[in-house]
């Protein structure tokens, strides 16, 4: 998850985003050139913050806004056989 300019997660702790409640474990916070792994809950999220999270899909993307959401479409390629 990205934590963009503008985020209401901006300044707040890991523990009061309400992730944990949501069954979404923070796995490792990668904070500019810096990684840090199984964060403290009481780390404080920036802008630009980008944190690898376990959990249940279905939560983790209903956190991600639809326009942001891709279709993947699989490129088919032709077999010579």
């Amino acid at each position: 998850m990205y934590v963009p300019e503008g985020s209401k997660f901006i300044g707040q702790t890991i523990i009061d985003t309400g992730l944990l409640e949501k069954d979404i474990n923070v796995l490792t916070l990668y904070r500019g050139s810096k990684v840090i792994p199984n964060p403290r809950r009481d780390r404080v999220l920036e802008s630009g913050d980008k944190l690898l999270c376990f959990g249940k899909l279905e939560s983790m993307r209903g956190m991600v806004p639809a326009r942001a959401r891709r279709r993947r479409q699989p490129s088919v390629i032709q077999l010579e056989g």
